[in-house]
């Protein structure tokens, strides 16, 4: 095969023939040797071999129990609109017989696949340029097995449609055992706590109203939080058999209320309630008799939406997010929010008694 051919192979035969790649089986890994045991897969995405993602979460606090998501639960939107998780990153993915199975399967694939049999056929030459012939790797480092691991592209499974989720297209990379690859989007402590923050699963943002059903034009309307649903969550991602880990830990810090018109005024006057030193929550729930009073969180709308109608009042608890891990790093990351909308209907009468 000449290097024109060969090169091509490598950057175009697989995003221009898509549909057929897909179809090439996963390869099971042979970890023995050098991994973490587990059965693994691996695949050509455009020119690029991948793998899936061995990182591993567990969450700590705020009254989940469990690692997943639930209906009461959901990730932070960071505050900064300019910042994100990655959408990828390199981990250590394959032993050299890895590598040399893959290339079996692209030619098995090749032979038994008729109509587009060349593809893989062409992808397992392209693949044995760069790991056999010496392009830069001879006899897929055979001779070194143990000593360290192919490290590849792996996709965020939390942001798998986003536009980034391919920018890392390296193909996959010798690191020895023991090194830290100098590559900038290989997994580190930082990587690992910004993709747990993704997996935070922070409580809905359901605040207490009083009164329950309608609100008063110029009267209070008192919002709080029930502190025991809002408590430090924290989320630990580690790779394993590289002894990296980072936790990343969200804490409960303000509750902004957005009434959802400009006939109100809010409690405080910027909308920002803050947590108290003293009891731990958000505002203080009604008692009989305060009716009059102006709540430390609430709303007082000015003028009734209408009949049959209602204002939009948005709820939106920002988390102060921090991250440490096992090699000491550690930091902070850009606050995450979560909030909830609640329609609010609004009555004028002259008088009421609570």
């Amino acid at each position: 095969m000449n290097g024109h051919r060969r090169a091509a192979v490598s950057l175009t035969v697989c995003s221009t023939l898509l549909i057929a790649l897909q179809a090439a089986p996963p390869v099971s890994a042979d970890r023995t040797g050098g991994g973490s045991g587990r059965e693994g897969k691996g695949g050509a995405n455009g020119s690029v071999i991948t793998a899936e993602t061995r990182v591993r979460t567990s969450v700590r606090g705020g009254g989940t129990g469990h690692s997943g998501h639930s209906s009461a639960t959901g990730s932070p939107s960071p505050v900064d609109v300019n910042w994100k998780p990655p959408a990828c990153w390199y981990e250590p993915a394959f032993s050299p017989r890895e590598i040399q199975g893959i290339v079996k399967a692209w030619r098995a694939f090749g032979a038994s696949a008729p109509l587009v049999g060349g593809i893989g056929l062409a992808i397992s030459e392209a693949i044995e340029h760069r790991y056999k012939d010496g392009h830069p790797y001879k006899n897929y480092n055979l001779s070194r097995q143990g000593e360290g691991m192919f490290w590849a592209s792996v996709i965020n499974p939390n942001r798998e449609d986003d536009p980034e989720a391919t920018s890392c297209d390296r193909q996959p990379f010798w690191v020895d055992k023991g090194r830290t690859p100098t590559e900038p989007m290989a997994a580190s402590p930082k990587i690992l706590a910004q993709y747990a923050y993704d997996e935070l699963p922070v409580p809905g943002t359901e605040i207490k109203m009083a009164p329950r059903g309608r609100s008063t034009v110029n009267l209070p309307t008192w919002v709080w939080l029930d502190k025991a649903r809002f408590k430090k969550i924290s989320v630990t991602a580690s790779l394993p058999g590289t002894g990296l880990a980072a936790t990343t830990t969200a804490e409960p810090e303000s509750l902004r209320i957005e009434p959802g018109t400009a006939a109100a005024e809010v409690s405080p006057a910027s909308g920002n309630c803050a947590f108290t030193q003293r009891g731990g929550g958000i505002g203080e729930p009604y008692a009989r008799g305060k009716a009059s009073e102006v709540p430390p969180c609430g709303v007082t709308y000015l003028r009734s939406p209408g009949p049959n109608s209602t204002y939009a009042l948005r709820a939106t608890l920002t988390w102060e997010i921090r991250w440490s891990s096992t090699t000491g790093e550690g930091g902070t990351l850009p606050a995450g929010s979560f909030g909830t909308t609640r329609h609010i209907p609004v009555q004028e009468i002259q008088s009421v008694n609570r």
